[in-house]
């Protein structure tokens, strides 16, 4: 986390907060593990180290919401939002061990993936059967474990909030959640199917998958939380869509753009990690398009033959990202987040919300796009 996010997400006690109801939810999962089984511990040492790292923008675009929205610090619901916030990073937490199975990640935040951390467990106890079944079989049960985690949190924050406010929020807690499950889906189904004949249809693929599992569960509802948490009306809320959505999707093509040129001490992963999973984002395909346009063969035989080689040397990893770097996808890229930034922007600037929310929403904007990590 960048040094400016993390000022953000610290400003009035927001992350030391969030992260005290996590530490409560953790303690309390700690010592429902302990009733079941000695040999249950080390999930929840996979969960805690899941969430000792991030950004918490997502806790703190839910508060800051609540407060342009009305919401008074020092009160009961202050209270509730803050574990909403917790309720979310506990779900972020669900989300990430799934997808790194899916993605058949290496390394996360810094660490080895859970299922390969399990994987490794197996092989150094001596276990009977397939580690790396033993490892993926652990990572999903952990996701689960989260996601009942997230689930209780959310629940139990309800207590504070006013029966038709609380309606509202379980909500679009659910529909977030929907959401990004069917976005997985997608994000599977397109990394089977083929691609590089029709590059308007793969990129408009690409964009559909990361409004559904990222851009909406990362800023927009979020966003619309805190405002259904201070008794928005469907107009304030129709509001926070509109700002949410294009900022949640910048926030994720600049992720993709940290995905392959990142730097790996302030990113937790390999530089060029998406480009050896393989990752169907928009940033291949305007690389794609851009090479055919231009008739570079070399650059499409380059990422025919190493996007998605799980074998591919760090030389030929970076020499693909020089590539797409040369193609001119990475300015797209820029000109795409710039754009869909504004369009954010604006709706913030047409709103009467007061400080110090206002300012923290615009600054915490500006750190979902303008980071390296």
């Amino acid at each position: 986390m960048s040094t400016t996010s993390a000022a953000l997400t610290d400003a009035d006690g927001v992350r030391a907060r969030v992260d005290g109801h996590i530490a409560d939810h953790l303690s309390q999962l700690r010592a429902e593990l302990a009733g079941i089984g000695a040999d249950a511990a080390p999930l929840a040492d996979a969960v805690e180290q899941m969430l000792s790292g991030g950004k918490r923008l997502r806790a703190a675009f839910c508060y800051w919401s609540w407060r342009a929205h009305g919401g008074v610090p020092g009160t009961a619901a202050e209270v509730s939002v803050l574990r909403v916030g917790a309720a979310l990073e506990l779900f972020q937490a669900a989300a990430l061990f799934h997808d790194d199975v899916m993605d058949d990640s290496d390394t996360r935040r810094g660490f080895p993936a859970a299922h390969r951390s399990f994987a490794d467990r197996h092989r150094r106890s001596g276990l009977e059967g397939d580690a790396r079944h033993f490892g993926q079989s652990a990572a999903i049960l952990l996701g689960d474990l989260a996601l009942v985690a997230s689930e209780r949190e959310f629940a139990e924050s309800l207590a504070g909030i006013p029966e038709p406010a609380a309606r509202r929020a379980r909500g679009v807690f659910d529909l977030m959640r929907t959401e990004v499950t069917v976005g997985q889906y997608l994000d599977v189904l397109g990394q089977s199917l083929p691609w590089g004949d029709d590059t308007v249809a793969d990129e408009a693929r690409a964009r559909e998958v990361i409004r559904a599992k990222s851009a909406r569960y990362s800023v927009e509802h979020p966003v619309v939380l805190g405002a259904a948490l201070a008794g928005a009306s469907d107009a304030e809320l129709a509001t926070c869509r509109s700002l949410g959505l294009p900022l949640g999707e910048a926030f994720q093509l600049r992720d993709d753009l940290l995905g392959v040129f990142g730097d790996p001490a302030s990113t937790g992963k390999p530089a060029g990690d998406d480009l050896r999973e393989g990752k169907r984002t928009v940033l291949v395909a305007r690389t794609v398009a851009r090479a055919q346009e231009d008739g570079d063969a070399r650059t499409l035989d380059l990422l025919r033959r190493t996007l998605g080689d799980r074998h591919a040397s760090a030389e030929a990893i970076t020499t693909l990202a020089r590539a797409v770097r040369a193609s001119g996808a990475v300015e797209d890229l820029e000109v795409l987040i710039a754009s869909l930034s504004a369009e954010a922007f604006a709706v913030i600037d047409a709103q009467d919300w007061l400080d110090p929310a206002r300012s923290m929403l615009v600054a915490l904007a500006h750190a979902a796009v303008d980071r390296a990590a």
